[in-house]
């Protein structure tokens, strides 16, 4: 029975899991969040976790056009605080210094 609570100690030590990113940097700053499925928000970061589950206060999501899911709009509402689940965050950015660029994928016309 020992050597069965022995193996198990060791099965914890190995499922720990540590963070991908370093987050602790962006802790009470602005950042934006974008979801698996198009949504986005941008809050101030209070709180992470080595998943990556994260919580945002004075949060707004970016809304989109009815008639194109996957184009954002200006428009936004406020959710204030938010515990963001880690399995559905696809991208973390930083508000302050993000600028939004031509695609440079997209042949220009001329």
């Amino acid at each position: 029975m020992a050597a069965i609570q022995g193996q198990g100690d060791q099965k914890e030590e190995r499922r720990r899991k540590e963070s991908i990113l370093d987050l602790s940097k962006y802790l009470e700053k602005n950042i934006r969040v974008k979801f698996a499925g198009g949504r986005e928000a941008a809050g101030v970061l209070k709180g992470y976790d080595p998943l990556l589950n994260l919580v945002l206060d004075n949060t707004t999501e970016v809304l989109r056009d009815p008639d194109d899911p996957y184009k954002l709009t200006e428009d936004t509402r406020m959710l204030g605080l938010v515990v963001c689940r880690g399995t559905s965050v696809v991208l973390i950015c930083p508000v302050d210094g993000m600028e939004s660029i031509p695609n440079p994928f997209v042949q220009q016309e001329g």
